[in-house]
């Protein structure tokens, strides 16, 4: 059998022939699954797709009538994924739990040390020959206040590496973490880690409930000289309100390794294009704010096992078996 997977980079693609040799055939495509692209899976009764697809109603519908009976997912993520569709249609959906922590965090701080630093500015200085050090002036961290929403896995790899600098550390999340506790980490409502912290960090899922975690009171209530990351999900931030912000001078810096419009320009070139998105156009022109291209998770050892959960989500998949990857199990005969 061969499994057709979706949105595969170069970097991606022989990791994932090498993972599925010898079990399946996967044939990789660089384009990412949309209504236009759908009609490529007919035949194929598993595909894989990524965290960017579109699987809402029309696309499974279209995969469905082509023989499509299971969707892999390489992500953690799943708000892509019309769940009670794929249900309706006898669809099997897996995606991956969880796979290593570290990248996500790590590159957190990449983006709050990048902004913090100015380094961006500094490196484009220095192409031109430009060596002055003018409006480069960062701030110690230590001593100071981390705020970490989520406290999950990657909030509390974050968190370590917080506790590494010497800061103090607030959390808020539905359930406390013990591992937090213990770093000395100090829960309290969304409101007061607002407005104690000098860096606050996003960790939680894209969930109705945490649409807009991050609107325009609550970027109002944060420190005018606040340094805000977001390596988790674009629509966890309101982005217009977070614009308003920023023209008012207000924050140290903002990191983003997502948008909450980035379907269909994420991972994609665009720069021969006419940019269409005003709001993403006006973000990236201000100069402590740095955007990045959905790549915090991007390390040869995440998307490998990213990439080895996935081929045991198909294992499991043609076995009959369920496990905690599995989002719709499909009928009992899949």
């Amino acid at each position: 059998m061969e499994i057709l997977a979706f949105g595969v980079t170069a970097d991606e693609k022989p990791l994932m022939e090498r993972a599925f040799s010898g079990q399946q055939e996967v044939r990789c495509l660089d384009v990412f699954l949309s209504e236009d692209t759908a009609p490529i899976a007919a035949g194929y009764e598993i595909i894989s797709s990524s965290v960017n697809a579109d699987l809402g109603a029309r696309v499974l519908r279209i995969l469905a009538a082509g023989g499509t009976r299971m969707i892999a997912q390489r992500s953690t993520g799943f708000n892509n994924i019309d769940l009670d569709v794929a249900r309706q249609l006898g669809m099997t959906v897996g995606r991956v739990s969880h796979y290593s922590p570290y990248s996500v965090a790590e590159f957190a701080w990449t983006l709050a040390m990048a902004v913090n630093r100015r380094i961006v500015r500094a490196s484009n200085r220095t192409r031109d020959f430009d060596f002055r050090l003018n409006g480069l002036m960062g701030r110690d961290l230590r001593g100071r206040t981390a705020g970490v929403l989520g406290t999950g896995k990657i909030g509390e790899a974050f968190t370590r590496i917080a506790h590494g600098f010497g800061m103090n550390l607030l959390g808020w999340d539905v359930a406390q973490n013990p591992a937090c506790l213990e770093l000395g980490m100090t829960y309290v409502d969304k409101e007061t880690l607002l407005a104690g912290a000098d860096l606050v960090s996003l960790h939680v899922p894209l969930l109705e409930s945490t649409h807009h975690i991050i609107d325009a009171a609550a970027l109002k209530a944060m420190r005018d000289d606040a340094i805000l990351v977001n390596s988790s999900r674009g629509g966890l931030i309101d982005t217009d309100a977070l614009v308003t912000e920023l023209r008012a001078g207000r924050f140290a810096g903002v990191g983003l390794d997502v948008y909450e419009a980035e379907a269909g320009v994420f991972f994609l070139d665009k720069s021969l294009e006419a940019v269409e998105d005003d709001t993403l156009a006006r973000l990236v022109t201000f100069p402590h704010v740095v955007v990045t291209s959905h790549q915090a998770y991007y390390t040869s050892d995440a998307v490998g096992q990213i990439i080895d959960t996935t081929v045991a989500n198909v294992a499991d998949y043609l076995a009959g078996r369920r496990s905690e990857n599995t989002l719709v199990p499909g009928p009992p005969s899949a």
